[in-house]
């Protein structure tokens, strides 16, 4: 779309001089966003327009190819362009494109979707499984004797801005939100998380428990937010999915009047010591709150130990935060969190540590898994995504896997647009879904079993949240229009989860050389395979997948694409 919106540019020039020799002028949109307005079904009516001048023939021909290519990615987006590299596709109440149910092909033949910078959106298409080596240069060969982890699943947070923007819609919108998420038309995420009370994306501070020395937290209670909007969006989702839903919470904070700063926000810690009231207080507030969720229906699969630890040991800190360094969340957990859950009917949800930078593994988990007494209520290592590239993953997650293989590792947040240089909504950016797809892949190849986004749903500002902290998301809701567009890291996390259900298991793949191709590969419960490949390169790269059980899959994966083969292997 970029390309051809030069080239209008180029024509536009031309068009002026003829209009200046009286020829006939040619209609051309006028700005990148009117561009983007031209919806793909209108693109060859309106080139068809610019057929009057002979030496324009060329124009519009290259019109209709921007066209045909923009619907070749997924027929029915509504392709918008706004000032980025790449298209969203807009929805509204009565459409919005969708990949739709995916069944398995027969032996011997493969599916492949193809999101693309060029504007493809999941396009399916069919191929033939080969007897014989292409002899294409490049060989990806799936080793499935090599096993490594299990999945568990990809999802996003319903956060109060979250369910504030799903809200807005009208409620044929917000369905058709809702369904591009959860159901087996859409992209079919099967975890949520929930943040417990506020953050900084909520529109207030708040706790559920914000009188003064409650230590028996006799006046704990959901807020609004929680139950008459977050909840019923929930249930409104898991009604969607054809699998249950696996919620995870996090808490940012606790009450002001248990922390040593007495306040929400900024640099603070719980009073006292583990085992101290105030821990024993903070650990029986994680009871009461799957208790109070628990009486509207709704049940939690994990718990994080808290958002960002080491956020609350920042001075000045801007938003909720409550600060642990590792050995007091070791003693927290040993002596007040892991006995209150094990006590408590809640025994088997999954507790994940950190919550927090991969860049503090494997010291973190170090001081709190060589511990038997806080390791044993300890399943997993939640892990947040945003100084990965200082964070070499064999480094941290690899080592931490094979000092503790027992402990499941967890992608628990993620987002584009938090940095101060590239700061907020980008509508349309393709180098933000080629950022979370290098990074989900580069987490899987060491054992990570899942990828959390965060907010389902943010307005075209980035928000709301109450602390400025405006960063991006998947899908941007435009509340005036009753529309939303979903962005290119939404079709980012989908060749993930659309096809990599829980429970596949990541196998082994070799390369015959050297390549610009990030891939990962999986076994699906099914016995299908699971190829995802992605190319940050300017060049297309044709290359075979080799599976011994069946032959030769010929492929190719265009210049800024992510590409997911599945076939069957029986």
């Amino acid at each position: 779309m970029l390309m051809l919106w030069r080239h209008l540019q180029a024509a536009r020039r031309k068009d002026n001089n003829n209009n200046r020799r009286g020829h006939v002028a040619v209609m051309l949109p006028q700005t990148v966003e009117e561009a983007g307005r031209w919806t793909l079904g209108s693109w060859p009516q309106r080139c068809e327009r610019n057929r009057a001048e002979p030496e324009l023939l060329s124009l519009s021909r290259r019109c209709r190819e921007g066209g045909e290519q923009a619907r070749a990615g997924t027929e029915s987006c509504q392709a918008r362009m706004f000032s980025q590299s790449s298209v969203v596709c807009e929805c509204n109440a009565t459409h919005c494109d969708s990949v739709g149910r995916v069944s398995l092909p027969a032996v011997g033949r493969y599916l492949s979707f193809l999101s693309s910078e060029a504007g493809s959106r999941l396009h399916r298409e069919q191929g033939q499984v080969q007897r014989n080596s292409t002899g294409t240069a490049l060989r990806i060969t799936l080793v499935p004797q090599q096993k490594y982890q299990h999945i568990k699943g990809f999802g996003g947070a319903m956060t109060d801005s979250a369910a504030i923007n799903i809200l807005s819609l009208s409620a044929g919108a917000q369905d058709q939100l809702l369904r591009q998420y959860f159901s087996p038309e859409g992209i079919e995420y099967n975890v949520v998380r929930v943040p417990m009370a506020s953050c900084d994306f909520s529109t207030r501070l708040y706790t559920y428990a914000d009188s003064p020395g409650d230590y028996g937290l006799l006046n704990f209670s959901l807020a609004e937010e929680d139950t008459h909007m977050k909840i019923p969006l929930l249930h409104r989702a898991q009604a969607l999915s054809a699998r249950p839903l696996s919620l995870f919470a996090s808490a940012w904070t606790a009450p002001s009047w248990l922390k040593t700063n007495g306040a929400l926000i900024g640099k603070g810690s719980l009073k006292g010591q583990p085992g101290d009231k105030e821990y024993k207080t903070w650990a029986q507030y994680y009871i009461r709150f799957l208790e109070e969720y628990e009486k509207h229906n709704i049940s939690f699969w994990g718990l994080t130990t808290g958002n960002e630890p080491t956020a609350g040991e920042l001075t000045n800190y801007s938003f909720q935060a409550l600060g642990f360094i590792p050995e007091q969340q070791r003693d927290w957990i040993a002596m007040d969190l892991g006995p209150a859950l094990h006590s408590s009917r809640y025994a088997k949800t999954r507790l994940m540590i950190l919550d927090d930078q991969r860049l503090l593994l494997p010291y973190w988990a170090k001081v709190v898994l060589s511990d038997i007494h806080a390791a044993r209520y300890v399943h997993g290592i939640g892990l947040h995504w945003y100084w990965d590239n200082i964070a070499p993953a064999k480094i941290t997650l690899g080592t931490t896997h094979d000092l503790y293989p027992e402990y499941f590792l967890f992608g628990t947040e993620a987002c584009s647009g938090w940095m101060g240089f590239d700061r907020g909504v980008q509508l349309g950016s393709w180098k933000r879904a080629e950022d979370y797809a290098s990074d989900i892949i580069e987490d899987l190849n060491n054992y990570v079993t899942g990828w959390t986004d965060w907010n389902l749903a943010l307005d075209p500002g980035g928000g709301p949240n109450w602390a400025k902290n405006f960063v991006d998301s998947t899908i941007i809701v435009d509340h005036s229009r009753d529309v939303f567009y979903k962005q290119p890291t939404f079709y980012s996390m989908a060749h993930f989860s659309k096809f990599l259900w829980e429970g596949s298991q990541r196998v082994g793949v070799s390369t015959s050389g050297r390549s610009v191709l990030e891939s990962s590969a999986f076994l699906r419960p099914d016995g299908s395979a699971v190829l995802i490949v992605l190319n940050r390169s300017d060049a297309e790269v044709p290359f075979e997948v080799w599976d011994q059980t069946v032959g030769f899959l010929p492929s190719s994966a265009p210049p800024h694409s992510i590409l997911t083969l599945l076939w069957n292997r029986s």
